[in-house]
């Protein structure tokens, strides 16, 4: 009679399910586990069970986020280019726009709207976006010519330039743009409401822009020491309106704005 296999320690078991990157891999574990009766084992089972089924949603819910780009790519179109820009809010800096292309096989766990995706992860996310994507294109438009357009025209021109800026690394045939439509674009667009919490490819052009928008805005507080734009991006803060009241404007500040152009005149 065969003696049973004495089961693996804990601590290797342990070390297994940290190591597990493939659901395979965790699936092979979850054979050692079953069986095995200890607590720490058995704790560590319902660890992997749980892992398999969040993974299997965010597979879904990619699934979901490129069901568009998917039919649109079953239609016949080839370079389908996410768009989305930052920066329309703030009293300072520029606006910048992505155009991202994402490749037939994509995985980018956690990709969402810029806004709801925590700093750190967002910054390990754009970086993985740019690791895969087919091409990118970026777009911006300064202070000076957000007061010359307006912030809704200097917008959709950033929007503009970031295609122009990916046509040139790859071709476009198709735009899914987040509520808006870009102008001096020959290429059908598709405008989806909400569209960085809806679509991958423009989800993952919010995430792009948010994070080189923000790498900007940390040059520009070094460039500018005491407005702290670093912290707060440019947007109207507590602590931005203080130093705008005591300060003035200084270069980078978009002067149509009204608080800026508040406060400017009252540093006449």
């Amino acid at each position: 009679m065969s003696t049973p296999e004495k089961p693996r320690p804990l601590s290797q078991l342990r070390e297994a399910f940290v190591n597990a990157a493939s659901d395979e891999a965790l699936q092979l574990l979850l054979k050692e586990l079953d069986p095995d009766p200890r607590a720490g084992a058995q704790q560590l089972a319902d660890r992997a069970r749980r892992t398999l089924t969040a993974r299997a949603g965010e597979r879904e819910r990619m699934a979901r986020l490129l069901a568009l780009r998917d039919e649109l790519t079953a239609g016949g179109a080839q370079g389908i280019a996410g768009i989305d820009e930052v920066g329309v809010g703030p009293l300072a800096g520029p606006v910048i726009a992505a155009a991202v292309v994402l490749p037939k096989d994509v995985q980018l766990e956690g990709l969402d709207d810029s806004k709801k995706v925590p700093k750190a992860r967002r910054e390990r996310l754009a970086e993985e976006i740019e690791a895969v994507a087919v091409g990118i294109g970026f777009g911006e438009v300064g202070p000076e010519e957000i007061d010359q357009q307006g912030i809704y025209q200097a917008a959709l021109e950033a929007m503009r330039r970031s295609v122009a800026s990916l046509n040139r690394v790859v071709e476009v045939d198709h735009l899914l743009v987040d509520a808006r439509t870009v102008p001096g674009v020959d290429v059908p667009q598709t405008p989806i409401v909400k569209g960085d919490s809806k679509d991958a490819s423009i989800a993952a052009a919010s995430i792009v822009a948010k994070v080189r928008r923000d790498a900007l805005m940390a040059v520009l507080g070094a460039r500018y020491p005491a407005y702290g734009f670093e912290r707060h991006m440019g947007y109207g803060t507590a602590e931005h309106m203080a130093v705008l009241e005591r300060f003035g404007p200084c270069p980078i500040h978009r002067h149509s704005f009204a608080p800026v152009e508040e406060a400017a005149r009252r540093k006449r």
